[in-house]
């Protein structure tokens, strides 16, 4: 039987077929099937090739960021490990997610890993891989910023103060062969670290930061920066993009743009944000837009009228331009934290310490409460890329009561003190190795001396209360301008400076050496045979055992005690306020921890914060008062902290200071 096909052609039937040919046909078949499954398991192999290939790059045909060959805007917020306690890390990186953050910005602050030349400290709270490690935990990226010079309020920039016992006229931030050195040396043991954490590498890191803000030092030393990029892109590689930042003026960007590195700037809230791209545009044409610091606060200092701060209606207004821009920014700060012990550091023209609280008017405070400017922050957010539902709450605090405390003893009898060599000129805190706290200089009043003079102590750094045998008698301060004053006092008398290092100048010229840095003059003639006796401030817990006194001489310890309500509310206790109103100026330490300087005379911080995690069922506190007048004997721990309040009429009070004590 013949079939007929539709065009008129017979067709075979199967059991025409020869045996010969249906082998033939089973083999094709068997082929087609073999070659399925190498196709499958090759597509398969291609697109586990393709995900573990992980790139971020910058597009500047479309000026855009690529991550994994996909268009793609972050935004950041800064978070500084150094400033918040390591067990409250997840729960800070958690919040900035559910705010709608794609990504984390922290410096890496070279004094606190290399705290004297070659001896490092990458654990516990100084373990910033693991902070790394919990922002990729929480969906976040990471953009580094490894100075060597990263500012940020800290004593010195940063940069580890031994430098200036190694070289006191260090070129720092230039391409100086004794800078460079040491940074080459500091580099070489940090990136290996960082290495594994990088983008390309599997990590969470996506950009670094070259330098900060160099435009705004006066070297302008293109070979330095020029230089430290190459040492960055060596251990980099193409695993992450390199950037700088810069104040968004062509002044700033002249000196701050780095050939071969992603120029970004930086500025705060503004009513035309696409405006405050244009000099960036000059200098780089093409790339992403992007604002590295854009400011949700500012900086505060010692005898600011109050704690500064920014609207929210401003910042949520810049921020939806930045996000229509298509632009990347970071927040700075998002969360700022606490200067703990005396890690802060100052500007300078004036002299201007910075206070202890970096709290910085930011979305989430000090204590890591969940503000209005936070939630505002996250809904428009929300209008322009998807916002995670994340569960988080505000960390929390708790009024604690009052604390008494009671005279232990006075600082020049404590057995904290360093005693060094005596010179026939005095040295600075530098030249001694001490590189905190205090220093005591003495020496004789001449034989001649008729009982009135006129004392000068030109450029003394910071400040310092003037004693005669060891009694206040005035202060000097390189704040307030006052390098000399009247001294009544008898010939064979000791004088003494103490002086307070009160933070390394931490923008612009940084070489600030410590102490009295020029000689001292009475009545003209310059005073020489100087004891010198440091008091770093760093190993002081004993005291708090010391038995109490019924009075003590200023400047002195005081010491007490207080317990935790019997139930906890939590497995790590909440947080409070140590309200120092009545106080003078000084340091207070709890368990052992150094909160950091009070100073309510000056304000407008009146108050430091106790992170819960340093909290026990049972606490000591321990307080140097350096005050000349006795303060109150108590002090209150508080819920909400306490600002814009100064115990006198008016911030800077060291010359009233002196009119009181000449009466």
């Amino acid at each position: 039987m013949e079939l007929i096909s539709s065009n008129n052609e017979p067709l075979r039937t199967v059991s025409s077929w020869s045996v010969s040919q249906c082998g033939a046909a089973m083999t094709i078949i068997g082929l087609c099937v073999v070659l399925a499954v190498v196709a499958l398991r090759l597509a398969t192999a291609v697109s586990t090739i393709k995900s573990q290939y992980r790139v971020f790059e910058i597009d500047y045909q479309n000026n855009r960021f690529l991550k994994d060959g996909e268009p793609f805007q972050y935004v950041s917020g800064s978070l500084h490990y150094f400033r918040v306690p390591r067990v409250y890390w997840r729960e800070r990186l958690r919040q900035y997610r559910a705010a709608g953050l794609n990504a984390v910005c922290t410096y890496i602050e070279w004094s606190r890993h290399e705290s004297s030349p070659g001896t490092y400290s990458f654990s516990g709270e100084n373990d910033f891989e693991y902070f790394v490690q919990l922002a990729q935990e929480e969906d976040l990226l990471v953009i580094l910023r490894p100075g060597p010079y990263i500012c940020s309020e800290r004593d010195f920039g940063g940069y580890p103060t031994w430098l200036l016992h190694e070289n006191p006229n260090m070129g720092l931030r230039t391409n100086e062969s004794s800078h460079t050195h040491f940074v080459e040396s500091w580099l070489s043991v940090l990136f290996p670290r960082i290495q594994p954490l990088l983008y390309g590498n599997g990590g969470p890191v996506i950009m670094l930061q070259v330098e900060n803000e160099y435009g705004s030092f006066s070297a302008c030393d293109g070979n330095y920066t020029r230089w430290l990029r190459d040492v960055f892109r060596t251990y980099v590689g193409d695993n992450a993009v390199l950037l700088t930042t810069d104040g968004a003026g062509s002044g700033y960007l002249k000196c701050g743009t780095i050939p071969g590195v992603l120029a970004t700037v930086d500025f705060g809230p503004t009513t035309n944000v696409s405006r405050e791209f244009d000099a960036l545009r000059q200098y780089q044409k093409h790339g992403p837009l992007v604002n590295s610091e854009f400011y949700t606060g500012w900086l505060t200092h010692w005898g600011d009228p109050k704690m500064a701060s920014r609207s929210t209606s401003s910042i949520v207004n810049s921020t939806r331009q930045l996000l229509a821009l298509n632009a990347s920014f970071n927040f700075y700060v998002f969360h700022g934290g606490t200067s703990f012990g005396l890690s802060t550091g100052a500007n300078i023209s004036p002299f201007l310490p910075q206070v202890t609280s970096y709290d910085f008017d930011a979305p989430i405070s000090e204590s890591g409460n969940l503000t209005e400017k936070y939630y505002a922050i996250r809904s428009v957010i929300s209008e322009f890329m998807p916002v995670p539902d994340i569960p988080v709450e505000s960390s929390g605090t708790m009024d604690y009561g009052t604390v008494l405390l009671a005279p232990k003893i006075s600082l020049f009898d404590s057995q904290t003190a360093i005693e060094y060599p005596a010179f026939e000129y005095p040295q600075t805190f530098e030249s001694l190795e001490q590189y905190s706290g205090f220093m005591f200089y003495e020496t004789r009043l001449p034989p001649r001396f008729p009982g009135l003079g006129y004392l000068v102590a030109n450029n003394v750094h910071d400040r310092t209360i003037v004693c005669l045998n060891k009694r206040p008698v005035g202060v000097l301060s390189r704040s307030d301008n006052i390098y000399q004053m009247i001294l009544v006092g008898q010939a064979g008398q000791m004088l003494g400076l103490l002086v307070e290092n009160q933070g390394h100048i931490n923008y612009q010229n940084m070489t600030d050496l410590k102490g009295l840095v020029e000689n001292v003059t009475l009545n003209g003639d310059i005073l020489t045979g100087w004891t010198h006796t440091g008091y770093p401030m760093t190993n002081v817990s004993q005291i708090a055992t010391l038995p109490n006194m019924s009075s003590v001489a200023l400047p002195a310890f005081f010491g007490g005690s207080f317990s935790l309500p019997t139930a906890a509310p939590r497995d790590v206790p909440l947080g409070t306020f140590v309200d120092m109103t009545g106080w003078g100026k000084g340091i207070l330490y709890v368990n052992g921890y150094n909160l950091g300087r009070y100073w309510p005379e000056m304000g407008p911080q009146m108050s430091l914060y106790l992170p819960g995690s340093f909290l026990r069922q049972n606490n000591t506190v321990l307080v140097m008062e350096l005050g000349i007048r006795h303060p109150n004997t108590t002090l209150r721990l508080v819920a909400e902290p306490v600002v814009n309040l100064i115990q006198h009429s008016h911030g800077h009070n060291d010359s009233q200071i002196n009119v009181q004590l000449a009466h």
